[in-house]
């Protein structure tokens, strides 16, 4: 009977598997990569917001469509939150953790590439059912959209935890892998494989709808009088689902061919030597994402300047309503004061005012 190490620290394991864990990171070197983290994580944390705010807020998100796309930014978002655990237990300190922190540390990492990979496979799924329908959004009710959305996350969170429910070496020393050293290899080689192939099914799915769309669009483009920007509309949308599809597949692949590599224990692919570099470029998904939603959509970058744009108004205009306190309370005596105190509140928003009731005030 094997013999099982649950009550052994990081270091342990390590050694076991000849890990490198950089303990030359130290010192500047140390203090550059927390500071570039801590605003790539920031930045995350921040746009990731709007986005999910803009769907909130704007009425005109209101659809299936846009609910996964805000559920895709809150794994955005929740991925910046294990980027941060991951910043502060790395490089020597991954020595002094112990097994289930180190658990830990992975399975908010894995639990986030889940959550947006099946995201995306839901999108394209939600695409499918509408474009096949020639229609702008899908008829998916606000409950089952809900239900896809904990679902999403319960799988997730499954995924996850696998290897803390016992997928791992902690019993069989030798079948660790060197990446991850309480990872079984078969493990890995399980996790690179089946999200590798979700990767290549769903970049199929998503061009065989494109082609779809763009046929038909030009077939009925000739036989109907609609507006040009409607019939275009399930195009745009289509154009934004297949680059954050494809920013995606572009970040995520290296460091799942590298894990891959890992678990079929190829010892001279130097893969050490890139781990980082990969799991960086794995960071910048979660950074670029809002950056393409508002890009892509007109309406979500209008809705999120508006959403910044309103809160500095707001802060100006309270500091500036602080120092005439006396104008305010003087002129809403009168019969104008109600057209005083509302244009404060309203006709300042973001240089928006209702300006044509000042000539009936």
């Amino acid at each position: 009977m094997n013999e099982c190490y649950y009550d052994k620290r990081m270091d342990f394991f390590y050694n076991m598997t000849n890990t490198d864990t950089v303990d030359e990171w130290t010192g500047p070197k140390l203090i550059v990569v927390l500071c570039f983290g801590t605003f790539f994580c920031l930045f995350i944390f921040i746009s990731n917001s709007l986005v999910i705010a803009a769907v909130v807020k704007n009425k005109r998100f209101h659809f299936p469509f846009y609910y996964l796309l805000a559920n895709l930014a809150a794994a955005d978002f929740f991925a910046g939150i294990a980027y941060v655990f991951l910043m502060f237990n790395t490089g020597p300190v991954s020595k002094t953790l112990t097994v289930n922190r180190w658990f830990l540390r992975q399975g908010l990492l894995d639990t986030s590439l889940t959550a947006s990979l099946v995201n995306l496979l839901v999108i394209a799924v939600e695409r499918h059912m509408s474009i096949m329908r020639m229609k702008i959004h899908s008829n998916l009710t606000k409950k089952r959209v809900t239900f896809l959305i904990i679902s999403i996350w319960a799988i997730a969170i499954f995924m996850g935890a696998v290897p803390t429910l016992g997928w791992n070496c902690l019993c069989d020393i030798t079948a660790c892998s060197s990446l991850a050293p309480i990872y079984s290899r078969s493990y890995l080689v399980f996790w690179s494989i089946l999200n590798l192939v979700v990767f290549f099914i769903m970049v199929v799915v998503y061009i065989r709808i494109y082609m779809y769309v763009q046929r038909k669009t030009n077939v009925l483009s000739s036989h109907t009088s609609g507006s040009i920007s409607r019939r275009r509309t399930p195009v745009k949308l289509m154009k934004t689902v297949m680059t954050l599809l494809g920013a995606f597949v572009v970040c995520w692949t290296p460091g799942l061919v590298v894990l891959l590599l890992d678990g079929l224990n190829c010892t001279y692919c130097g893969i050490q030597n890139v781990k980082r570099w990969f799991l960086l470029l794995a960071l910048m998904n979660s950074v670029m994402n809002p950056i393409i939603y508002s890009y892509k959509d007109d309406e979500m970058w209008s809705t999120m300047k508006r959403m910044i744009c309103c809160s500095s108004e707001d802060k100006n205009q309270d500091r500036r309503s602080s120092r005439v306190p006396s104008t305010v309370l003087c002129r809403s005596t009168d019969t104008s004061g109600n057209y005083v105190e509302d244009g404060i509140i309203q006709g300042t928003i973001c240089g928006k005012g209702d300006l044509g009731d000042k000539g009936n005030s």
